[in-house]
């Protein structure tokens, strides 16, 4: 009876999510989706021995903070009906250079050394500040056009060193279950990632009015970030299930 005397002010302040809220909705099942995720990663570590174990507890990391900042952004949109831009970029720019952390602890094996997580760290944290400028800052005239033009020079930078430099020679060299997973990582940067620059193009304002008119940006990047960071995780726990399988037979 005490619990339920006290759960019921929290039952008050529920918002309804009406039928046609497609933002409120990828909000919930986007934070639902990255706690599970969470939970999925954080049970497994112990499964694997400690060279795969700092991977997935990286892995673990990325989910479970996407979902508290999901709870929130949900809790935001619902109340203000206002796209939540600054607890999104905060989230982005804890979670997205943890998935450039994953490049290193995967290639370490093959003599990946800490100037290659440091470039491409930096490298995203050029990406999202721009972008946060041109999405929060400067939002009129040039502004988000110019910033997210600096913002693309970045993420392609990034494209560039995990596709033809450093990292993909530390992977070849490495072969097996390493490759194969950096291979996946490369495909999820490029085509993954590719989704948010759709979204601030949507969300902002320059030469690209109307190229993606009536698409809605909280939307895409909901889906964006369910596809990116929980597949990231995933990616890297078949490595190391892989690789894990791989020492016990031989």
């Amino acid at each position: 009876m005490k619990s339920l005397l006290f759960s019921l002010p929290l039952m008050a302040d529920v918002t309804k999510i009406a039928n046609d809220d497609y933002v409120g909705f990828t909000f919930f099942v986007g934070c639902m989706a990255m706690m599970a995720a969470s939970a999925f990663f954080f049970l497994s570590m112990n499964n694997f021995d400690r060279k795969w174990k700092t991977s997935i507890l990286v892995s673990g990391l990325i989910t479970f903070i996407a979902a508290v900042h999901y709870w929130y952004m949900r809790d935001y949109w619902s109340g203000v009906g206002e796209s939540p831009t600054f607890f999104r970029y905060v989230d982005w720019t804890l979670t997205v250079p943890l998935m450039c952390v994953e490049f290193y602890l995967i290639l370490k094996v093959a003599g990946a050394k800490k100037s290659l997580m440091w470039k491409l760290i930096l490298a995203s944290v050029i990406m999202l500040v721009t972008g946060y400028f041109g999405e929060a800052v400067y939002t009129t005239g040039s502004g988000p056009a110019l910033w997210g033009f600096v913002s693309g020079l970045a993420y392609f930078y990034i494209v560039y060193e995990i596709w033809f430099g450093n990292a993909k020679k530390l992977a070849e060299s490495a072969g097996g279950s390493i490759l194969q997973a950096h291979k996946t990582l490369c495909w999820f940067v490029l085509v993954g990632w590719a989704i948010y620059p759709i979204g601030y193009m949507a969300g902002t304002t320059g030469w690209y009015d109307g190229l993606f008119e009536g698409l809605n940006m909280d939307v895409i990047y909901n889906i964006g970030d369910a596809i990116n960071k929980i597949g990231f995780g995933l990616v890297v726990y078949g490595a190391a299930v892989a690789a894990q399988s791989s020492t016990s037979d031989s």
